[in-house]
Order: structure tokens, then sequence, then C-alpha cells
């Protein structure tokens, strides 16, 4: 079955993605600056899209057709290769105006930068230039019902002078609206290998069934594999990221992260127009404002001082994967990777979530109606974070700082 019978109603052409001619942005500057004029664009109904589960078409079609999809691409490959910090701000800026509009695009961000270390010279070629004409990577790599994240039953055999693969996906963020599915499955050597299908492809099937209370408009579902013949050219050896040091895992997790301090940012500004808007002072703080209220006051003042505290670690760990990125990495510079962007992601983590509870407390009964929609901050911030356990980051930190242990390789770290 086709991907393109289970396109959702509200595209705009009730078909599959377009495929239309993309900017390639040449700076940093360019890429913060479309980087704001997508955010604009998308904050006027994010609150609405997430009432309604309306997927954001025209904004990713606007994130692609800007030249942001690309801002990675190296520049020996034609692309503008932008500063880590900078990737890390577009994310932020983009996911303060809506996260699930940020999220879409997260694996392609990780994908491309895996192909660095484990593509050949010629899928390098084609799979950047790819991005660069305005192609879409969506994922397709967790699965439901398995030991572990990192255990896979898709399966890729060869047949003749290319590859059949079949299994199921869940969690497949970015799908729905990609030109290229990346999807990781085991080898006959049992070995993990990322294949890119093109959208259309007989046997592929995606279905737009996430039903998760946040992030509710990133089509997060299901990807069905049912003998999908695959091009050997289009099947990366995944598994030899496995064998050298990299930051594969570190910069997946500064994206995350990134996502993270943007709905934070969202929901304390949202907290201080409602307060100064909408929100009457308690009779015992004895004002005519509640914006005056002591209390009040102390309470923003500490939520602003953690979220800058955490987009500080961000943008140092930007910093620090641009320091490391731009020189052999080796074990123990992959590790400092890991570690700084992990520091990173627990501070992002924590002040989302308390920033998006803490708006209704000072905000008041009046914030929780549904016409603000408001608890969507807090519902984002909830499910975004589960991408994986931050208790085990300070495990990692303390592990690193305490006894020199090298955490773990692989994406969630």
């Amino acid at each position: 079955m086709s991907d393109l019978a289970t396109a959702p109603l509200n595209h705009p052409l009730d078909t599959a993605p377009l495929l239309l001619p993309a900017k390639v942005l040449s700076s940093d500057a360019e890429a913060i600056a479309a980087a704001h004029d997508l955010a604009e664009l998308a904050r006027h109904h994010a609150a609405q899209r997430d009432r309604q589960r309306k997927l954001p078409w025209a904004e990713i079609e606007h994130f692609t057709r800007n030249g942001l999809g690309s801002i990675s691409v190296p520049r020996s490959y034609g692309g503008p290769q932008v500063s880590f910090v900078t990737v890390a701000e577009v994310f932020k800026i983009i996911s303060a105006a809506d996260p699930a509009l940020g999220q879409i695009p997260q694996n392609q961000f990780g994908i491309l930068n895996s192909l660095i270390g484990s593509a050949s010279e010629e899928q390098k070629k084609e799979l950047f230039q790819s991005v660069l004409d305005g192609w879409r990577i969506g994922n397709a790599g967790p699965e439901r019902g398995t030991k572990n994240t990192l255990d896979l039953k898709a399966r890729i055999v060869a047949d003749g002078d290319g590859f059949v693969l079949n299994g199921q996906k869940f969690y497949s963020t970015g799908a729905l609206f990609a030109h290229w599915v990346a999807v990781k499955a085991l080898n006959e050597q049992g070995q993990q290998v990322l294949a890119f299908v093109q959208r259309g492809a007989p046997g592929l099937s995606i279905v737009d069934d996430w039903s998760g209370f946040g992030q509710r408009t990133t089509a997060s579902g299901t990807v069905l594999l049912q003998n999908v013949r695959v091009e050997a050219e289009h099947v990366i050896d995944n598994w030899r990221l496995a064998l050298i040091p990299n930051i594969q895992g570190a910069v997946s997790q500064l994206i995350q992260a990134a996502i993270d301090a943007g709905i934070a940012r969202e929901a304390i500004d949202d907290s201080i127009a409602f307060v100064r808007e909408r929100s009457r002072p308690w009779i015992e703080a004895n004002v005519e404002r509640a914006s005056d209220d002591l209390y009040v006051i102390a309470e923003i003042g500490k939520l602003k001082l953690e979220l800058h505290a955490a987009e500080a670690l961000l943008r140092k760990a930007g910093q620090v994967l641009d320091e490391i990125s731009a020189v052999p990495i080796d074990e123990q510079s992959a590790a400092r990777a890991s570690i700084v962007v992990a520091e990173a992601k627990v501070l992002t983590t924590e002040i989302a979530l308390l920033a998006s509870e803490k708006l209704f407390e000072l905000a008041g009964s009046r914030a929780t109606l549904a016409e603000f929609n408001l608890d969507r901050h807090w519902r984002n911030a909830r499910v975004h974070t589960l991408h994986d356990p931050v208790r085990w980051k300070y495990h990692a930190v303390g592990n690193y700082h305490l006894n020199g242990a090298l955490p773990a390789r692989h994406s969630w770290i």
C-alpha cells in the first residue's frame, strides 16, 4: 500500500509533500533571520493547530523553502554549514513559536550529521544535494514492543542488485512530511543499517496515528514496510558509527535541548503577558495589579534566572561542538561533547517543565480556560522531555566527573 493513501486530509493538496525550490542560505545571520521569519508565521495559529491536531503543512514547507532544512549541510558539499550554536538557536526560536514544528525536522539534522561518518562519498553527495534541493528526511527508527530503544525487529535482506525491507515503526517524527524516509533495520549479518526509502515507494505506508497529549502535530506515528525495495546505493552502513568516536549523539541531544529551551521561553513569556494583562491580584497582596505582587515578581525573577542559565549552557554546548568538530574527534573529545550537551539538556528539561507548570500558579484560575490553550506548554514539555530520561543524564555527568567514565556511544547521550 502506498503512503499516498494515508496522507492526511488537512494537507493543502491532499497528496504527498510538495517539492518546491529551496533557498540555500549563506551565513549564520541569514539562518537566524529565517528562523525568526518562520516563528512569526508559525506563532499565529500554533494554539489552534494544537487544539485541532491540524498538521503544520504550510509552516514546514516554509521551513524548507527558506533554506532552513539545509543549514547544516557541509560547505564541502555546497551547504552553508552554520555553527552548532546557530543550529541550536534556530531550533529554540522556532520551538518557542511551535515546538511541534521544531520537532518535525530534528531527526533530519541528526541524520545529516550521522552521514558524515557512515556514508560513502557518493552517498553523501546524493543525499546532501537532495536536501539542498528541498528534500526532507523523516525518521523511521524506533519501534514498539522491543526490549529497548536500540532493539530492532525490522530486517533488510539482499535481493538481486538491491535489498528488500520489512518492518513496522513508531515515533516516526517527520516521516509524514518527508521525501526520504530513513529506516533503521538489521541486515543479514545483524548489523544496523539506515535505508533511505523514497516517498511513494511500493510497500511504504505512513499512518498519522500519533495520539500523544503533547506535541500533537508532529505526526509521530506509524511507518509500515511491506517488501519495500531499496536500491543498494541508498543503504548506509550505519553500524560504522559505533566503531569510531563521534558526536552524533551530542548533536541529536543539542537539538532536543534547544526545543525544550524554546518551550520554556514561550511559557515564561505567556506567564508574563497573562499576569500583566489578565490576572487579578490576590486580596492580601494589597496591590492594584497582579504584576505588583511581590511573590509573583520573585517567582518570575527565579524563572528568568533559570531560563538564562539553561540557555547559557545550551550556547556553551554548541560552542564546544563547534570546537570539537573542527579537529579530528577522539574518545575524550567525543565524551566531552556528550557531557556538556547532557548538562544543558538537564537544565532545559527542568526549566521547560517548571515554567509550563508555574504559568498557572502565577497567572491564576482564568489561565486554565480552554480558550487560551495554555496547557499546551506543559503538555508539549512533558511529552518532548520523555525522549530520553534526564535521570540518566545526571548519572553520566556525575560518573564522568567523578570516575572519568566515558558515556555510552548512541543517539541519547
